[in-house]
């Protein structure tokens, strides 16, 4: 008889912990944020004229010189297998990885790229870059929209005020979000076929 109350108990108590946080809890906290932050919880989408264009937590593939490209990503910006390389410091991979980014770099930009140009991060999605990594990018995406100076001067400026200070004025560094800078110098300077 004690053996069919303690599986009772214990039934009871698996269907309530389940019901609990398999669905009460997610609910719950889900409410809580679409309500107090509803662009967060939704994913932090970009939206332009109603039409999503992507994410800001989540980088995306920028080819063409016309664009500032993000952080190289281990997993070609794809969401399912985002990670690191896993590459060491000493490995002969990464160090074959870099070199072959700077390569590629060198023949688009003067001077030597900044480190997160050629390095991945950790998720391989992050969605931005340092200030330095996109005003050196500048001079490349000025020629291939063929900007005259005074547009490139303007495009300087369009760099410098998408820089993002750390958060809450300590946490982390200043950074530039490419989709965002993307997105403006669309607007700015619209691509014509």
């Amino acid at each position: 008889m004690r053996i069919i109350k303690h599986a009772f108990l214990s039934l009871a108590s698996l269907i309530v912990l389940t019901v609990f946080t398999g669905w009460f809890y997610p609910w719950l906290v889900t409410t809580i944020a679409r309500s107090a932050f509803p662009d967060r919880a939704e994913g932090s989408l970009v939206r332009i004229g109603g039409e999503i264009r992507g994410s800001e937590l989540i980088a995306q593939k920028f080819s063409g010189d016309r664009y500032f490209w993000p952080r190289p990503s281990a997993g070609d910006y794809a969401t399912v297998p985002s990670s690191a390389s896993n590459l060491g410091p000493s490995s002969a991979a990464l160090a074959k990885a870099i070199q072959g980014r700077k390569d590629s770099l060198a023949k688009a930009h003067n001077g030597i790229p900044p480190a997160d140009m050629v390095t991945t991060s950790a998720s391989g999605l992050d969605p931005e870059i340092s200030p330095e990594a996109a005003r050196y990018q500048l001079d490349r995406v000025a020629r291939a929209r063929r900007l005259n100076e005074s547009q490139k001067e303007e495009l300087r400026t369009l760099v410098e005020q998408s820089v993002l200070e750390p958060t809450f004025g300590f946490l982390g560094e200043s950074r530039v979000n490419v989709l965002r800078l993307n997105l403006a110098l669309d607007e700015r300077y619209p691509i014509q076929q």
